[in-house]
């Protein structure tokens, strides 16, 4: 497995681990109340620090124990690499667009806080999560 698809993994696996947390959490918070009534800002900052956090942890410990079996491919990425990270950003980008555009219709209506900005965080999850799916897949079965 090369640099960037190891580090494409642990990216993944983080934000998805992260967002259950983060649901978890929350509606452990809300305790059968309404959503709206959770302190959530406090939740989602750790949680969005903690994600970031454990990636850059995971991603390095992972590279140590690579590095101890392939020394020299550790940290090599290659134009298939480059293009395959902006064919998976474009991928995870557009769902991006769509949260956004869902912020921008919630904040029409004037919801509540606590909506607007749990979807751009999932807009901001989704789309690293779909992306990522959509690198793996192209490392798996190459660029069409």
């Amino acid at each position: 497995m090369v640099y960037e698809e190891r580090n494409l993994w642990s990216s993944l696996i983080v934000s998805v681990i992260g967002s259950i947390v983060y649901i978890v959490i929350t509606l452990a918070a809300a305790d059968g109340g309404p959503l709206t009534d959770v302190d959530w800002v406090p939740i989602m900052l750790w949680t969005i620090v903690g994600s970031i956090v454990a990636a850059i942890v995971v991603s390095i410990v992972w590279g140590i124990v690579a590095g101890m079996g392939d020394p020299d491919g550790v940290g090599k990425s290659d134009q298939r690499d480059r293009d395959i990270a902006r064919m998976g950003n474009r991928v995870g980008y557009s769902f991006l667009v769509i949260a956004g555009l869902g912020v921008l219709v919630l904040c029409a209506f004037e919801a509540d806080w606590f909506w607007i900005a749990n979807t751009m965080y999932f807009g901001f999850a989704v789309s690293t999560i779909v992306g990522g799916i959509a690198s793996v897949i192209a490392y798996r079965r190459g660029l069409v």
